[in-house]
């Protein structure tokens, strides 16, 4: 029987791996060159946004080209018009790293989405959920002055959750509130908490550029994207009779690019907001997976590769330089 992510690991070969850190760090270049320098080695990612089919570009999303002989679990698992929650991501995560397991696989998680990381690492008890109230919530946020009413209310309902919460955050206040009031018990004392460690089996590995460099980065990819069919890929999203889920409309630039589109921004101006809200998501990211003692980190994606290539070159049995496409 293989290990699965409750008893600490997903593999036969020892320890659940991990490569996290902010956006346009490099995550995804090492993992791809590790994945076809050991032939055991499958990805598993735990970003938040590559879960969605046709929005390739924008997410940063490995192109197939690059996927040659690799196995990359978790990208393109629903359509944009569906709402995919992290609960739903933690079914899915369990069966991929207990399939991954069973072939005597070696997985690595790879993202950014703090949330989805420490959901597979954690065993996190993910809360239900009570339509009717957070229709009424949102109802609430939407209107002037909604919610600073609704952060007030959280703040006595549950301090616990609003210390963590910022007040302009909309969708994170709806959801504690959501949780608090439908379950009968404060959103903050759900689950084992945040980094509790419940689950040690994880050995994970961040990278934490430099600011400028990382910042550098951010504009530089920001720019690639641009180039390379960004609005084209957000005009066709919000063609599709379908339409797109809230969650894939709030997207990092999809929400600005959508602005653009509708005629609320100029094309710099867009480019600006992007670039700006980019920064923020990435110092966020920093803030959330620093609490966690168990990642270590640094300060260039060469040093975290190496980092992660002897981990694996310790791990009985896990050739080198079998895998399709390597080299």
């Amino acid at each position: 029987m293989s290990a699965s992510i409750r008893d600490g690991g997903a593999s036969r070969s020892g320890a659940l791996l991990a490569l996290v850190g902010p956006t346009a760090s490099g995550k995804t270049k090492v993992a791809l060159e590790l994945a076809r320098q050991f032939d055991r080695l499958e990805l598993v990612s735990i970003d938040s946004m590559t879960v969605y089919r046709s929005m390739d570009i924008g997410t940063a999303k490995p192109r197939r080209t690059e996927l040659e002989g690799i196995e990359y679990h978790l990208l393109d698992v629903v359509d944009p018009w569906e709402e995919y929650s992290v609960s739903q991501f933690q079914i899915d995560a369990r069966k991929t790293l207990d399939l991954v397991g069973e072939r005597n696989g070696i997985p690595l998680l790879v993202g950014g989405t703090g949330l989805y990381y420490q959901a597979v690492v954690d065993g996190l008890e993910i809360p239900g959920r009570w339509p009717a109230i957070r229709e009424e919530l949102e109802s609430i946020a939407s209107i002037e002055n909604g919610l600073e009413r609704l952060y007030r209310q959280l703040v006595e309902l549950d301090p616990g959750a609003a210390l963590k919460i910022q007040p302009n955050n909309s969708r994170r206040i709806v959801r504690a509130l959501e949780v608090t009031l439908g379950s009968g018990t404060p959103f903050s004392q759900h689950g084992p908490g945040l980094f509790s460690n419940a689950f040690g089996g994880v050995r994970a590995v961040g990278i934490d550029l430099p600011r400028e460099a990382l910042y550098g980065q951010i504009e530089h990819r920001l720019d690639l994207l641009l180039a390379s069919g960004w609005v084209e890929e957000v005009q066709k999203l919000i063609d599709d009779p379908r339409g797109a889920s809230r969650t894939a409309r709030q997207a990092l630039g999809y929400k600005e690019i959508i602005g653009y589109l509708d005629g609320k921004s100029t094309f710099g101006e867009t480019r600006s907001a992007i670039l700006a809200r980019t920064r923020r998501f990435a110092k966020r990211q920093m803030a959330w997976f620093k609490r966690d003692p168990r990642i270590v980190w640094f300060d260039s994606s060469d040093r975290a590769k190496l980092e992660l290539g002897s981990m694996l070159s310790g791990v009985a049995g896990c050739a080198l330089g079998d895998r399709k496409g390597s080299g």
